[in-house]
């Protein structure tokens, strides 16, 4: 491995590993630990304590130092050693693998879920790795609380329990950390499709040229031909509608497919109807044209389902009833514009809106689910892109009746300091507070208010926190769920049985 180079001469021999660690609060006997520095932290600092966690050998980019154990200096991307390892470990299961990848700002774990569905449906062997669990043949594997694209060796170690599950197919959700921080680097795509490239990121990324850099590393991997490797021809799949069309486009050698609501695009979809209980609308460019319905809602959806229908059909050949059966079937994605019905006379929805585009995409569709009024909960993270924290508020103005603008992941930074900001972009938008929006800090309190407010034909729908499970003060993180939340709120107003709020560090009485 060209990034793994000097290794420091030790007495040891023939050093068995079984397993690969990048924390050394996790490390199992037998494991490699990789000491990584990152922007926060430095491997290097852990060493000692991985060793006696029972770590085998240690790989660091520092000098050596007297160990018990094996340690091996590398000079380069210590990431990239990571990502050549873990391939290396595990056999490059990629190579025996159709490995289909999804990015996007939003929309990317529904797309994924969407092609994943209609691999299996057309009776392809598929697994699936999204920001959520990965799927592996009838096992769900959970990826954790706030996650990007897994790691590197927990990548590697996914698809190879596929090759040995007897799959042929992999669809993996490829977030902009994931690519740059190369924890796909050493896997082998054979297709990528865009959602979309919109405002988010930038306390990462810094600029929106460089988050769509970090989008395009995707396409240009499309471009490196591997000769170990057989399968379909390589093709990017590209939403000719969004701003990141000309530039994407350009990023990659392979084949390429654009999809958008024009007949300009190679395959595009007109005749839309919405209904509160799904989508139905025609597709045109790929052979004869086709009718599709799919139980989900919201307009941005047919951008997700396009997407999906250029990578199977455009890309693998799926039939055109294989794609209409799995639409017609699509399981809902877990807080992805999800209803919550305890009886109530409203409409009340949990979605993972938290992006100005997807907030304004959310609030659209609730407009046109409702003649009442919509009651909008959501609030902006902490330690995170500080732009949209007036954007979503001055955007959601223009959509939502009300606002109850709440805590969202905090961390270390002052809950009140951001709930002025998304205040003081509220007011931007028109909104008066007092009138139209409402700060409440503690989010369990805001999603009852919202609910009490909330009147026969309205709409309550949070925002942000999606299928979540946890959510950060400080560094410590808290169970939440929004639907568990919603639930409760509910089953409170209508004096029935349901489960508790849960509680935070916000809750009255502490």
């Amino acid at each position: 491995m060209a990034a793994m180079q000097g290794w420091v001469i030790n007495p040891y021999e023939d050093t068995a590993i079984t397993g690969i660690a990048w924390d050394s609060r996790k490390v199992n006997h037998g494991d490699v630990f990789f000491a990584l520095v990152g922007e926060n932290y430095n491997g290097h600092q852990f060493i000692q304590h991985a060793v006696s966690a029972g770590a085998a050998a240690v790989v660091g980019t520092q000098p050596p130092r007297p160990l018990s154990v094996p340690y091996i200096q590398i000079y380069g991307d210590d990431r990239i050693a990571l990502a050549k390892f873990s391939a290396a470990f595990y056999d490059y299961p990629s190579h025996q693998l159709v490995v289909i990848g999804v990015t996007g700002t939003d929309g990317k774990t529904t797309t994924t879920n969407l092609v994943f569905h209609i691999l299996r449906t057309a009776g392809i062997p598929a697994g699936m790795i999204t920001t959520v669990s990965a799927v592996i043949g009838d096992e769900v594997l959970d990826t954790g609380f706030h996650v990007t694209t897994p790691e590197a060796p927990d990548i590697q170690g996914y698809l190879r329990q596929m090759v040995n599950a007897g799959l042929t197919h992999a669809v993996l959700e490829t977030t902009s950390h994931g690519l740059v921080q190369k924890r796909v680097a050493e896997v082998t795509f054979d297709l990528a499709a865009v959602t979309n490239v919109t405002h988010e990121h930038l306390d990462y990324h810094r600029t929106y040229q460089d988050y769509l850099a970090a989008k395009g590393m995707l396409f240009e991997a499309l471009s490196i031909e591997n000769r170990m490797k057989s399968g379909p021809h390589k093709l990017a799949v590209l939403n000719q509608d969004d701003e990141s069309y000309d530039f994407l486009s350009s990023r990659t050698a392979a084949a390429q497919l654009c999809y958008g609501l024009s007949e300009k695009a190679d395959v595009w979809a007109d005749d839309i109807h919405q209904t509160p209980s799904g989508l139905d609308f025609s597709v045109h460019g790929l052979g004869d044209d086709f009718h599709v319905y799919i139980p989900l809602i919201g307009m941005y959806n047919i951008y997700n389902c396009l997407a999906a229908i250029g990578l199977t059909m455009g890309g693998l050949g799926v039939s055109v009833s294989a794609v209409q059966n799995a639409f017609k079937t699509a399981p809902l994605v877990p807080g992805r514009m999800e209803r919550i019905d305890f009886g109530q006379d409203f409409l009340a929805i949990v979605d993972f809106a938290h992006t100005p585009n997807a907030i304004k995409q959310a609030l659209t569709t609730a407009r046109e689910l409702t003649d009442g009024k919509v009651i909008a909960v959501f609030g902006s993270a902490g330690l995170r892109d500080v732009e949209k924290r007036k954007m979503m508020p001055e955007i959601a103005a223009g959509f939502a009746d009300e606002m109850i603008l709440t805590a969202e992941d905090p961390r270390t930074e002052s809950l009140k300091g951001i709930l002025s900001d998304m205040a003081a972009g509220a007011a931007q938008g028109g909104a008066m507070e007092g009138r139209d929006f409402w700060l409440e800090p503690d989010r369990g309190t805001a999603v009852r208010r919202a609910v009490n407010q909330a009147k026969k034909g309205d709409l309550v729908i949070l925002c942000g926190k999606g299928h979540e499970q946890s959510m950060c003060f400080g560094h410590t993180e808290y169970y939440w769920d929004d639907r568990t939340a919603l639930k409760a709120a509910l089953a409170e107003k209508l004096g029935v049985q349901g489960p508790e709020m849960p509680r935070l560090p916000t809750s009255p009485g502490g």
